[in-house]
């Protein structure tokens, strides 16, 4: 990660991008003085999230590490340096980034208590009843970082934060679709209750990644969704200044050509994950263009 040289006090450098991403995080289109903040909160939402989901770790363990790891939130949050040493490449930038840019902690909150809640219903074995259980778990999963850049961008209407909400959520709804194949081994469910009834689909086939004909449906219907809220949010892109709006007409572009992917495989997700390679950059690319 590229540190920003106009800064006089640079931040604590956070630690660099390893996992696979669909999306351009603090890339070189984003503002210079921006990428540590941007890279800083990245880096604190996939650590919480590799501490709910990696390892071998028993749900009781997880849940107890994202308490160590809130605390040291309150701590970054209050200009305490007293951080567990293992997550001191985590804090130190982004207590940097929440002293230099007033970034709003409740959001960084509600992250935690997403990924407290996927413990917790992994442990249980728990899906979604319905539409309004599932976007409000994506309140609280994605919709607090399109929150938080809009904060660094300087955009606050009303208006521009509902089509923040829009993208993020299509992008956390795209991922599901997308994850089905890994998902649901590992004992997550985001297909709803209330949809698999009402599309006929038996809970015994998406628990084995049966496609059945009722599944592909469903989750051709879920694509349709996700699709129209991206659709619905992206004049966004228009708002968000400078090179930061190209970085999001490329996220979101990220988004739908996910969303093409999964249509190409007949939307056979529950057995295969489909991925950006390449190639996809200049489809992105000119589609961005064209916003």
């Amino acid at each position: 990660m590229q540190r920003p040289t106009s800064l006089p006090t640079p931040p604590p450098t956070a630690p660099a991008v390893e996992h696979y991403e669909n999306f351009p995080v603090a890339s070189f289109l984003c503002p210079a003085h921006l990428r540590a903040p941007i890279a800083a909160i990245y880096h604190f939402a996939r650590t919480a999230d590799d501490i709910a989901d990696e390892g071998e770790a028993s749900p009781a363990q997880r849940l107890l590490e994202l308490q160590a790891y809130r605390q040291d939130l309150i701590a970054a949050s209050e200009n305490k340096t007293a951080f567990s040493p293992r997550w001191a490449p985590v804090f130190g930038p982004l207590q940097a980034a929440i002293s230099a840019h007033q970034l709003p902690v409740p959001a960084l909150h509600d992250l935690l208590d997403a990924f407290e809640q996927d413990v917790a219903k992994s442990r249980d074995r728990a899906g979604y009843a319905n539409e309004v259980e599932l976007l409000d778990y994506c309140r609280r999963s994605a919709n607090p970082v399109g929150r938080l850049l809009l904060h660094l961008y300087g955009v606050s209407d009303p208006h521009a934060l509902r089509q923040s909400d829009d993208i993020c959520t299509a992008l956390q709804l795209i991922n599901f679709w997308q994850d089905l194949s890994v998902d649901i081994p590992r004992g997550r469910y985001y297909l709803t209750q209330e949809d698999c009834a009402r599309f006929d689909v038996v809970p015994a086939d998406i628990l084995a990644c049966r496609q059945t004909p009722s599944a592909t449906r469903l989750i051709a219907n879920c694509v349709d969704s996700a699709r129209a809220r991206m659709q619905k949010g992206a004049a966004l892109v228009h708002q968000v200044p400078g090179r930061a709006g190209w970085e999001l007409r490329l996220v979101v572009q990220g988004g739908m050509r996910i969303l093409d992917k999964i249509q190409d495989l007949h939307y056979a997700t529950l057995s295969t994950r489909p991925t950006l390679k390449w190639w996809d950059a200049p489809v992105m690319l000119w589609r961005a263009l064209w916003m």
